[in-house]
């Protein structure tokens, strides 16, 4: 270990070095940053993919630091960083800290922002061009729909279900601009009401039919958040928007880290997500994609001047320097969130994204099973069918389905007598219906084994029992 003596030759030459350096560039702190990926140095055998391997998943397992005294199953609010990206994200923190100065240049930041995305966009089926790192789900559809050159008599279509992350910038493009928001109702699975993939594209191309021309975006969440349902966002662009010339904001903010996504295989034109959820990355990190520079929306929007201006961006001003870099720069940026935010990706890409979405889906698929054996008589709103389903779980096993009070009753107590911790989520099964339905929500991801789905079902069975 070097000392602080000042005799100290190797200690005094890289001091020295540093002060002289005071003008050092962004990208010079990029070169001395941590990869918690490249210093966890990972081999994940990757030959067998399925999904059930124990000792595979008991070794994915490790690599979190939950509290063992309870079980986290609440990803769909926020994730878990894997301890290699938190200890990195904590010593590149020390980093910023230690040589503040390091930080003075951020546009000099850009190389290195653009070696992070590069490595993690094949991930997404995606080019470097087309992946902006940004603060989460919110962030990126305010950038877009906040961007977007609407006109009075312009209509989005959307569904009832939306997040507000959706729903406020909506709002003001409706308010500010005189547009039209359709909040179309989509179809809500019940044991009683069997749901397939058709009847959410028939929802979308009928509105399309309906409203002709005037339609100017179809934005929608590709999972959710109220009942876990995966609708067919492939189908829905390809089928209804396309053929229309209609460009699609597709909110993911519950697939980033939970599915094998290939945005360029999708065809969607923006799509944003997050961070901090599935993916087990730091709060306030994110996910944007802007298709091939947004040139397709040049064509469908081409009775409009400049369709999508950059708003959130210190670089709106210059367009010679394209999409990617204009949307990314935001000023002075939290380098260390987004480096985690990649080593996260870089960890889901060794240990395979197809093999977490199938394990993700299988546990999912056993807990929704075993909820319906030990509640016969419970509504499950999310669908246990492979092309619809999710790690998401919300299911009532109360007769009445507007009571919260005692939905939260069992929430609570499950918590604080079992360790399980979950949460409720509420929504309309009809957009003009007077009283929300309200659920418990259950998710799964990759660091949950089959024994915890078995042990939470027989967890909430005890409980419910004494109430």
């Amino acid at each position: 270990m070097e000392t602080k003596d000042c005799n100290n030759t190797p200690e005094l030459s890289r001091r020295h070095f540093l002060k002289s350096s005071a003008g050092i560039a962004l990208a010079g702190l990029g070169a001395t940053m941590v990869s918690g990926n490249a210093q966890a140095g990972h081999r994940w055998d990757n030959n067998n993919n399925h999904h059930s391997d124990k000792n595979f998943w008991k070794k994915v397992e490790k690599e979190f630091t939950l509290d063992k005294k309870t079980t986290y199953m609440n990803i769909g609010t926020t994730g878990s960083m894997p301890e290699s990206v938190l200890q990195s994200y904590n010593k590149n923190n020390q980093i910023v800290a230690s040589n503040p100065w390091d930080m003075q240049d951020k546009f000099g930041g850009w190389p290195y922002v653009s070696e992070m995305v590069a490595k993690i966009a094949p991930g997404f089926g995606a080019q470097t061009n087309e992946i902006i790192l940004s603060r989460n789900t919110t962030d990126g559809m305010c950038t877009i729909l906040n961007g977007l050159h609407f006109e009075a008599g312009d209509v989005i279509l959307t569904t009832h279900h939306e997040h507000v992350a959706g729903n406020s910038p909506f709002h003001v493009v409706s308010e500010r601009y005189g547009v039209e928001v359709v909040y179309l109702d989509i179809p809500v699975y019940t044991p009683d009401n069997e749901i397939s993939a058709q009847d959410f594209v028939d929802v979308f191309a009928d509105a399309v039919e309906k409203y002709g021309a005037s339609v100017r975006l179809i934005s929608f969440s590709h999972i959710t958040y109220k009942t876990g349902t995966t609708l067919p966002a492939k189908r829905i662009c390809q089928e209804v928007a396309i053929p229309n010339s209609i460009p699609t904001l597709i909110d993911g903010a519950h697939t980033i880290g939970m599915l094998n996504l290939d945005f360029n295989d999708m065809d969607c034109d923006f799509y944003v997500g997050s961070g901090h959820k599935w993916q087990c990355g730091p709060g306030a990190t994110g996910i944007l994609y802007v298709r091939d520079n947004a040139t397709r929306l040049d064509n469908y929007w081409a009775d409009r001047e400049n369709p999508l201006w950059f708003i959130n961006s210190s670089l709106g001003h210059a367009s010679y320097l394209g999409t990617q870099l204009q949307l990314q720069y935001v000023g002075n940026d939290n380098y260390p969130a987004k480096q985690a935010l990649c080593d996260a990706c870089n960890l889901w890409d060794e240990i395979g994204r197809d093999k977490i979405e199938a394990r993700v889906l299988h546990l999912s698929q056993l807990c929704k099973t075993l909820l319906q054996a030990a509640f016969p008589t419970a509504q499950l709103y999310a669908p246990n069918v492979p092309e619809l389903s999710s790690g998401l779980t919300t299911f009532n096993p109360f007769s009445d389905q507007t009571d919260l009070v005692i939905l939260t009753e069992l929430r609570d107590r499950l918590r604080e007598e079992t360790g399980f911790i979950i949460r409720t989520t509420d929504f309309k099964l009809f957009s003009n219906d007077a009283t929300d339905v309200h659920a418990l929500r259950i998710s799964t991801h990759l660091f949950h084994s089959e024994q915890d789905v078995v042990e939470l079902v027989d967890a909430l069975q005890q409980v419910f029992q004494t109430m």
